[in-house]
């Protein structure tokens, strides 16, 4: 018994671990993401993404590394997108870039594995986002994307609709007034504490498996399954095996971060790291959504297609990277074993922890509660209502 508590305990400590580490990066991504969200609206956006050109495909881009890193909110949102006039591909380019190009995600890679990760997800991020565009614009018919689109309209729910409703930007004058107007900072905060509710699931779930996986899985087994032996053959294995893994792993988004450390520690390879990073939006809840929202013909057409490109792309990223030398070779992840001391990591939590507090109260000073309420509501509620506590809240 003493033994199993030991162990509970030892996988409990490496979680602890890992969510210190990267708790100032997730809040600064966060607020990032918040102020951003409350200062662009998406009706705008819509108009701009109705063509296939490489610019539609370029705001589709910049816009979903811009939006929430919620996948389930971002799978909502390029609904409500598409069913709004955005070009089919363009949803899918804007929920990608969303899981893959946001602020949150590459500060916490940065932290727990290094700045060759943060650039390789990043420059693999467009690559990918491009193979996607030019393998859909060879491959979809026009059948299925008007199947797609009647079933679109069609409104089944998946998660967070409200989320994904909530256009709560503040438009009107100059960046730096609206950003520090009460309605700015009253829209930062709904901003910011919807996204934390819709994550903290994930997150919280990414680093419990994360720390079970590094305190009860040895060394032996990760490097016997991913071939470490044949570095030939791993560099291939890894960018396919990778999504596989992140889709039984049923965490999505920034929650995949810490589990990607613990294969990386395992041996995998550099290219299966950001496979499996990437593939946040192939997990089988969101695969189900995709049925619901598209019909069934096209949750498969889009799993073949989204697993094509991320793991050509996660290939060649690693041999890109391997030919410029820039492969990291530490896999000691100290992370696991690490325990708060006095140093910038710890000033830095305290710091944004009493900014998160702030953030706080003044959401529930402004209507937060019922809004949270409201997030896993059908979205046409959800808009007005967002808007509404948005208006009063100042």
């Amino acid at each position: 018994m003493t033994q199993i508590l030991q162990a509970i305990a030892h996988a409990l400590a490496a979680s602890f671990g890992m969510f210190w580490e990267i708790l100032w990066p997730l809040a600064l991504g966060f607020i990032l993401s918040a102020i951003i969200q409350s200062l662009v609206s998406r009706q705008a956006v819509a108009g701009a993404l109705g063509t296939d050109s490489p610019r539609s495909l370029a705001i589709a881009c910049g816009l979903g590394a811009a939006s929430s890193s919620c996948s389930y909110a971002a799978v909502a949102i390029a609904r409500s997108l598409f069913v709004k006039g955005a070009s089919f591909i363009n949803t899918i380019v804007f929920e990608f870039a969303s899981t893959n190009l946001v602020f949150e995600l590459g500060l916490i890679l940065l932290i727990l594995l290094g700045w060759q990760f943060l650039a390789a997800e990043f420059v693999g991020g467009l690559l990918m986002v491009v193979l996607l565009a030019f393998i859909l614009r060879q491959t979809l018919r026009p059948r299925l994307v008007d199947e797609a689109r009647r079933q679109a309209e069609r409104g089944l729910r998946g998660r967070m609709e409200g989320h994904a409703a909530m256009d709560m930007a503040v438009t009107e004058g100059p960046f730096l007034r609206r950003l520090f107007s009460a309605r700015g900072f009253t829209a930062v905060s709904q901003s910011f504490w919807m996204d934390v509710t819709s994550l903290w699931t994930d997150i919280g779930l990414g680093l419990l498996i994360a720390g079970a996986l590094a305190a009860w899985v040895p060394d032996s087994f990760w490097q016997t399954f991913f071939l470490t032996r044949n570095p030939t053959l791993a560099g291939v294995w890894g960018p396919l095996i990778g999504p596989v893994i992140s889709m039984l792993s049923f965490v999505c988004s920034v929650g995949n971060v810490p589990l990607a450390a613990v294969l990386w520690k395992g041996g995998i390879s550099f290219g299966g790291v950001i496979s499996f990073i990437f593939a946040d939006l192939l997990i089988i809840p969101i695969l189900n959504i995709y049925r619901k929202y598209y019909g069934s013909r096209m949750s498969i057409y889009l799993l073949g297609v989204s697993y094509l490109a991320m793991a050509a792309a996660s290939f060649v990223i690693g041999l890109i990277f391997q030919a410029l030398g820039l492969t990291p070779t530490n896999r000691n992840i100290t992370v696991f074993t690490a325990t708060p001391v006095w140093n910038y990591t710890t000033v830095l939590n305290l710091i944004f922890l009493a900014v998160i507090a702030v953030l706080g109260w003044r959401f529930l000073r402004t209507g937060g509660l019922e809004m949270l309420r409201m997030m896993e509501a059908p979205g046409a509620a959800a808009t007005h209502e967002g808007h509404d506590h948005h208006m009063h809240g100042h």
